[in-house]
């Protein structure tokens, strides 16, 4: 059985993959495709009510509430890919560099990593955006700089204990020179971790953006994000509930598909994990 047949046949693995699947696509679709315009406001419809023509009805604006989750889906997704990009290229450059190297620089870096790590890294991002300002580039900027330390971190442990290996100081005594042996020997054998961190990491970055959205300091309105949708349900949430609980609904589905995913793939990735044999 192949890698992604065994990763199906887990219950985490399975129900992971179909919710991440389902965000993913509305994503996609929404990028490109709404039945109206998530941004044009009709007031003479304030608040409607489910119909054929929107099937969840209108929000405090008249704008159709499916038109703006699926936009707001591509939103969120875009800048959970997005800040992905920064702190895995630059996480694995500095922890390879700092675990294989050591020396100076290895020290130097801890030291910045352990001040950096102090703070909480939606606390980081707050502060950074405050300086920024409230916009899409902005929250992948701040997010990506608030979740560098971990990926750093995890990239420089795995490279200490693979540098010890015995494959390690085969290639060595071939005369194969130090970033030779790196990139070829050391990296690929980070890829298990790297993946399993990058995929609970966008859990934690849909999150955290939703959380900015909210506070107003992350995608500035009109333009929709779940975040944003949920701030500005707030004030008629006792009467309008659902204006509230779709894009919250959307959040938490989105997290646990997430983290079910990252789940298994930590399971099949780790021949270690206590749950190897737990599939369906």
């Amino acid at each position: 059985m192949n890698f992604i047949g065994r990763l199906l046949y887990r219950t985490n693995g399975l129900i992971g993959i179909i919710l991440v699947s389902l965000v993913f696509a509305a994503a996609l679709v929404g990028s490109f495709y709404t039945p109206y315009d998530p941004l044009k406001s009709d007031l003479m419809n304030r608040f409607g009510e489910i119909s054929a023509m929107h099937p969840l009805g209108t929000d405090m604006f008249g704008r159709d509430i499916v038109s703006r989750l699926m936009r707001g889906a591509w939103v969120s997704v875009s800048i959970g890919l997005g800040t992905l990009v920064i702190p895995i290229v630059v996480g694995t450059f500095l922890g390879a560099a700092g675990g294989f190297f050591r020396g100076w620089f290895d020290r130097f870096l801890m030291m910045v990593l352990d001040a950096l790590m102090a703070f909480p890294g939606l606390l980081m991002a707050l502060g950074l955006m405050a300086v920024i300002g409230a916009n899409r580039y902005g929250v992948i900027l701040a997010l990506s700089l608030a979740y560098l330390p971990a990926v750093t971190r995890v990239v420089r442990g795995s490279v200490l204990s693979i540098s010890q290996s015995e494959f390690v100081e085969a290639s060595a005594s071939m005369g194969n020179g130090r970033l030779y042996t790196l990139v070829v020997h050391v990296l690929p054998n980070c890829l298990a971790p790297l993946i399993v961190l990058s995929t609970m990491m966008f859990g934690w970055v849909l999150l955290a953006e939703s959380a900015l959205s909210f506070l107003g300091l992350g995608v500035p309105p009109p333009e929709p994000s779940w975040g944003n949708m949920l701030a500005e349900a707030k004030a008629d949430l006792m009467r309008y509930p659902m204006l509230g609980l779709l894009p919250g609904l959307c959040i938490s589905v989105a997290l646990l598909g997430v983290n079910l995913l990252g789940d298994a793939l930590r399971d099949e990735l780790d021949p270690k994990s206590a749950t190897q044999s737990e599939v369906i």
